[in-house]
């Protein structure tokens, strides 16, 4: 193995045997660090008008006038969502009782008149409550019968036509003709 000599050196002649070429070092470097001190000004600035632009609502205020301002306006929506909750559950409670299914037929109840013009018509609500209207058209006159209906049926007896108008109405199926 070889041994390595350490051999001990002035500093101070180290120094004056390379000054020039540890001078331009020291210069490069200077300028280097320069040059970074510059772009990270660069930087820093940049960012800060980032902020600033963060922090400014549209009246100038901070970023914790902005975020209260946010806030005020969620706060404001979630209100607003709690009063349509509220009137949509009592619209959906009259809407319960609405008079809003209907079914309507028409039919030529007798051979010697033509055109369809008597008819069944069913108006009920949501749970089946309602009426059926009737008219029967003939050649010496129209007549018109009304029966109640209950939850989808009739205490009196239903034509073939007025069960099929209530049929339609409770979304049985699409209008029949006779």
């Amino acid at each position: 193995m070889r041994r390595w000599r350490v051999r001990a050196i002035d500093l101070d002649t180290f120094v004056q045997q390379n000054l020039g070429p540890i001078t331009l070092v020291l210069a490069v470097v200077a300028i280097v660090l320069a040059v970074g001190l510059l772009a990270q000004a660069r930087r820093t600035d940049r960012l800060s008008r980032r902020l600033d632009g963060l922090t400014r609502g549209a009246d100038g205020g901070s970023l914790e006038a902005v975020l209260g301002q946010h806030l005020e306006r969620v706060r404001a929506v979630v209100r607003d969502l709690d009063r349509l909750e509220n009137r949509t559950s009592v619209v959906e409670k009259d809407l319960r009782s609405a008079l809003g299914r209907v079914g309507f037929v028409r039919y030529n109840p007798f051979e010697d008149t033509g055109g369809n013009q008597s008819f069944a018509l069913a108006i009920l609500d949501a749970g089946g409550t309602g009426f059926v209207v009737s008219s029967l058209h003939a050649r010496g006159g129209t007549r018109v019968y009304a029966k109640a209906i209950e939850a989808g049926r009739s205490d009196t007896a239903l034509s073939t036509e007025e069960a099929e108008a209530v049929r339609q109405a409770l979304g049985g199926s699409t209008p029949a003709r006779a």
